[in-house]
């Protein structure tokens, strides 16, 4: 064990300062201080006050915790916080996960597995109380100085965490909860908040086993949806239950044991979406382990299932009875979900060899669009150039209008000598900016754009047109509208605008504005309709829905975050808005994602998975 030297702080508004000197004051050495908001008139943030919290570190302090002042503290809890930083002396360590994050599926699989701690995954680090190295206290003040700009708290330290390598492990169950009172961050919009599974005794006993798993799939329920955090190449992809299911080829298993349920009195959506959490849990359960759960925990943390994925949609009071009702179906399903792994492990399913490869664009959106084509039924790699040994039957490729690794002249003729049999080109609505403003069909531009962004999407695709005609393989011309949804360019308005939401920066709003979004999914779906007919020639539009510009504002705060806007002028030509009639003509296409879900979606992304650029995205 090394030795520590601990030091830490209660953060706090001046009107808190008796509730935080009451958690200060629970160490027995009186190494907490109380540090309070330096502008307590302002809007509420823990980002002003964490600064001089984190900065209160002890000039010989090894390690330094900073708790929000709504918090409860299990018993012997420092003694165990100087165990504990002794054992991890360089890492990040938090004592409280919410049960309404993505890491409370960390959370829950861990203690379902008998760990005492687990690895975050990519999220607002949860810092209700929160352990650093003492370097990294000193740090981080000047970090958010330089980057913080208006972002919240639990992804500022996040970002800084990430820009040292300094890994997070949570505690398994958390020693920390949080009290049930008016949050001075801003953070009361989202509803009753608890820990995902809380002791109040606090002891630590390492063991040679005792180790910090980092789960490959996490599943999880927030904002009334059953996800999954998915390890891929390029980072966590977070995708619905029922469609990762799909890929593991359990979906079919999962709801021959929903309709078999003896279900609970409570909405059928409700039912539906804690079934796929709980079943997809016990698929990841029955993966690491052959051991069954302790009962006790396993309940404990299914009590805590339904409260986090449904507390911004119901209250507490709603909530309660709820809870029994969760916890009985959700441990039905968990053995249901581990029962459909046992019955399948080392089932073979080979992949199917992929004969539509993606190209373009940024590396995670079409990779991500790869495996949302496969999953549609076309089988789709990514690749960033084509590859000589491999010759494709069909070339997607993401047009960009800027300059990029692999220019559209090369693809082309790469393209050529391997052979590929039909290109779809995806472009831009932007293509139509400049002339009318509804309702832009396929036909409507028939020469080149006098507008300087939709020039440079028109003359991408004329090369295409142009090649095909040379070569006698069929183009195809998809326009989206902005696309939506995690990793899509930041060059859209809703981008910019959740942006500036995240950064507390009022969205500038110009009348009579129309805009259009294609939801990631909706983007994939409309492609794979297209490759499931015969090749020919064709421009097709592709959009999700249509906002005024008051909606579309509105799309953001419910999705990211409550902020002002303001009237401006435009900064640029508006992109007009598209029909798609005739790709719902000819392939029966129709958009059928949740818009507000991949908005949101694109918002989480933003917020707590960009964390590999802070160039751009912090300036």
């Amino acid at each position: 064990m090394n030795a520590v030297v601990l030091t830490g702080a209660v953060m706090t508004h001046p009107r808190r300062r008796a509730a935080a000197e009451a958690i200060a004051a629970k160490d027995p050495r009186g190494r907490v201080r109380v540090v309070t908001d330096p502008d307590p008139s302002g809007p509420p943030t823990a980002l002003r006050t964490a600064n001089p919290s984190w900065s209160s570190v002890g000039t010989d302090a090894t390690h330094h915790v900073v708790f929000q002042d709504d918090v409860l503290i299990a018993e012997d809890f420092f003694p165990y916080l100087e165990k504990v930083a002794a054992a991890v002396p360089g890492e990040a360590v938090a004592f409280y996960e919410g049960w309404e994050g993505r890491n409370s599926g960390v959370v829950r699989l861990g203690a379902l597995t008998g760990a005492h701690w687990a690895y975050a995954i990519d999220e607002h680090v949860p810092s209700l109380a929160l352990m650093l190295p003492g370097e990294a206290a000193r740090g981080y003040e000047r970090f958010a100085a330089e980057h913080g700009d208006g972002w919240p708290y639990d992804v500022v330290i996040q970002r800084y965490l990430k820009a040292l390598g300094i890994p997070v492990r949570i505690a398994v169950p958390s020693t920390v909860d949080h009290d049930d009172v008016p949050s001075i961050a801003g953070n009361s919009t989202h509803g009753w908040r608890r820990a995902t599974f809380f002791t109040d005794r606090a002891s630590f006993s390492p063991e040679p086993d005792d180790i910090c798993p980092a789960f490959s799939v996490v599943p999880f329920y927030q904002y009334g949806e059953s996800k999954c955090a998915v390890r891929q190449a390029e980072g966590r992809e977070v995708l619905d239950t029922d469609r990762y299911l799909r890929r593991i080829g359990l979906l079919d298993r999962c709801e021959t044991g929903l309709a078999a349920a003896d279900l609970p009195e409570l909405p059928g959506t409700v039912c539906r979406q804690v079934w796929l959490t709980a079943f997809a849990t016990g698929v990841a359960l029955a993966g690491l382990t052959e051991r069954d759960p302790d009962p006790a925990v396993a309940a404990a943390v299914m009590d805590s299932l339904g409260p986090g994925g449904l507390c911004e949609e119901y209250t507490g009071a709603e909530l309660v009875p709820m809870i029994p009702l969760v916890r009985e179906l959700a441990l039905t399903a968990l053995d249901a979900g581990r029962a459909a792994h046992r019955a399948t492990v080392g089932t073979s399913r080979p992949a199917p060899a992929p004969g539509v490869v993606v190209t373009g664009g940024d590396p995670a959106f079409a990779a991500q669009l790869a495996r949302l084509l496969t999953d549609a039924g076309c089988a789709a790699a990514h690749t960033e150039r084509l590859d000589p040994q491999r010759s494709p039957d069909t070339v997607v490729h993401l047009g960009t209008p800027h300059d990029t690794g692999y220019p559209l002249p090369d693809l082309l003729a790469d393209a050529e000598k391997l052979g590929a049999r039909r290109l779809l080109h995806v472009s831009s609505a932007a293509v139509y900016r400049g002339g009318a403003a509804e309702d832009r069909t396929e036909d409507s531009v028939r020469e080149r754009p006098t507008d300087a962004e939709a020039r440079l999407w028109w003359d991408a695709e004329e090369q295409c047109r142009t090649w095909g005609r040379q070569t006698g393989t069929p183009v195809q011309i998809v326009r989206c509208a902005e696309p939506v949804g995690p990793h899509a360019p930041l060059s859209g308005v809703l981008a910019d605008w959740m942006l500036r939401a995240w950064t507390r920066r009022p969205m500038p709003l110009t009348e009579g504005r129309r805009h259009q979004i294609v939801d990631y999914r909706d983007m994939a779906d409309a492609l794979a309709a297209l490759l499931a007919r015969p090749a020919g020639a064709g421009v097709y539009n592709v959009a999700s829905a249509g906002y005024d510009e008051t909606a579309f504002a509105e799309l953001v705060t419910e999705t990211a975050r409550r902020t002002p806007w303001e009237q401006a002028p435009a900064a640029a030509p508006h992109t007009p808005v598209m029909s798609t009639a005739l790709i719902t003509a000819e392939t029966g296409w129709r958009p059928s994602a949740s818009v507000p879900g991949g908005a949101r979606a694109q918002a989480q992304w933003l917020a707590c998975d960009t964390h590999d650029d802070l160039g751009g995205l912090w300036a």
